[in-house]
């Protein structure tokens, strides 16, 4: 099985004795309250979704992925991970000092031992993430909106807050094992944030067929307004795997973060995520990630090249579609015909389709799963 980014499966969870010893104590730490989204950070570091990741970044640390892509150990890291805080919650902290992480309703979540409190630009930030200081960008206005200082350091788990989905949050150490079980020497992720059509499920198959397992992976966050909701995606996906997937090939877990929008960078770092979940190889299609049209439809591929150490392999799929004359779904590599005889999967119209309350046809999407999509008044953020 594929090793863990930088060698080691991290975790950060605390033994019992001891968490119970910092949740007694809890009134003799200064704390910082952490919203969902920062919370979904604390706990892919603690198990290791982000290894070799063990906290949140100091000012070196960042300012080296930022230039350069990588840590300051060389390994590969496309986005940095941090801990924004506001000049009146680090007024009382110095360096070395333990910092208390919490819930919005007050419960102990995680320690950090503060390595680094430091300013930051937050136009250059946001220009090396997303390339650009468009404030329509997602990212861009999320990076300007967040507070005006980080706190860096080594992370513990204390405890956790529910997952929205317990029955599908595996863990690094749990999909492993599980794909050990299976007898899968060869895992392929596919990464998602919307309901499946049937081009999705084309390029799901086409991997499968070559690869022992198929890792489903949803995105369970934080979105721009106008994505999918994230029950629609898990219902319409276990919708799909039932009636249209053999048994024992394919296993859905969730990955809880926020999509960042950050197209080909956020693309190495979802296939870092992935090859901590034991991951051989990842789906990459066209504008992977990307939002609007701030990334060219391959940027995403590209970015690839520059990283021959990932170790986890993207297997990249262009343009696809469902040709009338061929009568099945194909790639622009194996069909002839002209795009005048294509039925394009477009995103953006099934949308319309679904916000009309029309069901999209059944030569864009399984009838199953446009039902699944339709019985929601409302499906979109």
């Amino acid at each position: 099985m594929i090793e863990p980014h930088g060698g080691t499966l991290i975790n950060k969870a605390l033994p019992k004795l001891e968490k119970e010893k910092i949740i007694e104590e809890a009134h003799e730490f200064i704390s910082i309250k952490v919203n969902k989204s920062k919370w979904k950070e604390i706990k892919n570091i603690s198990y290791g979704v982000f290894s070799p990741l063990e906290g949140f970044m100091n000012q070196n640390e960042m300012l080296n992925v930022l230039e350069h892509m990588y840590l300051e150990n060389n390994i590969a890291w496309p986005i940095p991970i941090i801990l924004d805080v506001s000049t009146a919650e680090i007024k009382d902290l110095k360096i070395d000092d333990n910092l208390l992480l919490i819930s919005l309703s007050g419960k102990p979540l995680a320690l950090l031992n503060i390595e680094d409190i430091y300013e930051y630009d937050k136009k250059y930030f946001a220009q090396k993430v997303y390339g650009t200081l468009n404030s329509s960008h997602p990212g861009v206005k999320k990076v300007i909106n967040q507070k005006d200082s980080l706190v860096g350091g080594e992370i513990f788990l204390i405890d956790e807050l529910p997952s929205e989905f317990p029955e599908l949050d595996l863990k690094p150490i749990e999909t492993r094992v599980l794909f050990k079980t299976k007898k899968w020497d060869q895992v392929v992720a596919f990464q998602t944030r919307n309901p499946p059509h049937l081009g999705h499920e084309y390029v799901q198959k086409a991997a499968l067929t070559f690869k022992d397992g198929l890792f489903i992976n949803p995105v369970i966050g934080k979105k721009k307004p106008g994505d999918f909701l994230d029950i629609v995606i898990i219902e319409a996906y276990k919708t799909l795997i039932d009636n249209y997937f053999p048994e024992n090939r394919v296993v859905m877990s969730t990955f809880e973060t926020e999509m960042r929008y950050a197209g080909p960078k956020e693309a190495i770092f979802h296939a870092i995520a992935r090859k901590n979940f034991g991951c051989d190889y990842i789906i990459i299609g066209r504008d992977h990630a990307g939002v609007g049209d701030f990334y060219g439809p391959y940027e995403a591929h590209e970015i690839f090249r520059h990283f021959p150490d990932l170790e986890i392999e993207p297997l990249f799929f262009r343009s696809f579609s469902r040709c009338n004359i061929c009568n099945s779904v194909v790639n622009d590599k194996i069909c002839p015909h002209p795009q005048k005889d294509h039925t394009f999967f477009s995103g953006t119209k099934i949308r319309d389709l679904i916000k009309s309350g029309k069901k999209p046809t059944p030569d864009i999407m399984r009838p199953e799963v446009a039902e699944v999509i339709l019985k929601y008044k409302n499906p979109f953020c």
